[in-house]
């Protein structure tokens, strides 16, 4: 009886380990699970995405082909991405956004194409080889502001925590991401940038996502994608 229990307690660790970001905050108010998020492929699994050519990277709904009802959220405000639990793992976090083309329903869009810019990140800290930590790891949720002079407009925001506990090897660096749709209202002229594709924001060698974290300790670390558009 001994090793179906240990096996259990090994299933139950690993389970808890992984994570989902289900839910928006808006308004300072969290959203119902998978209701302004697209339900992802790992709804149940938790099982993150460690291929960043899929197609999957990119809102990982490939199975549920889910998508979601959309939200206002006002220019200049909070916008929140609530984890189901907390994010377990050392990494680092980026939130892309990207704008549906004029006259298209975001509900109906996939994102496709040079459309994504960053819109906040948490990156690691060092002091020169002493120590890396990851502000984000053990985070209930990821805040950020919306600039006042984003266009309005129907809008994917995507969250991509990056666990990099196995990032020693290729594939290593696990993805948790998932797509949430929201209606900007209040809204400048900018024009956020650079922008993106994904997948194709990245190829896996990049050094922020290729990188051992435990030994040698690294003096530095570079945060993988494009600069945060601020405003």
């Amino acid at each position: 009886m001994l090793l179906p229990i240990v096996s259990l307690v090994v299933f139950t660790a690993h389970a808890f380990a992984h994570y989902t970001f289900p839910s928006l905050i808006v308004d300072g108010k969290e959203t119902e699970p998978w209701v302004n998020v697209r339900k992802t492929n790992n709804y149940y699994s938790q099982a993150p995405v460690t291929d960043v050519n899929s197609t999957d990277f990119r809102c990982y709904n490939s199975q549920t082909q889910a998508s979601a009802r959309t939200i206002d959220v006002a220019a200049g405000s909070s916008i929140g991405i609530a984890c189901d639990q907390t994010i377990y793992h050392p990494g680092v976090v980026n939130v892309y956004m990207a704008k549906a083309p004029e006259g298209t329903d975001v509900s109906a869009w996939d994102g496709s194409g040079r459309v994504w810019f960053k819109a906040y990140e948490i990156t690691a800290k060092t002091d020169g080889g002493k120590s890396i930590t990851f502000p984000a790891q053990g985070l209930p949720s990821v805040n950020f502001t919306l600039p006042q002079n984003l266009p309005s407009g129907q809008y994917l925001v995507r969250m991509e925590a990056i666990a990099l506990h196995s990032a020693e090897k290729y594939g290593g660096a696990q993805f948790y991401i998932s797509c949430g749709q929201i209606n900007v209202t209040g809204g400048g002229r900018a024009t956020p940038g650079p922008l993106v594709a994904i997948p194709g924001v990245y190829t896996g060698y990049e050094p922020g996502i290729l990188i051992d974290i435990n030994w040698p300790i690294p003096e530095n670390y570079t945060q993988p994608g494009p600069a945060v558009w601020s405003g």
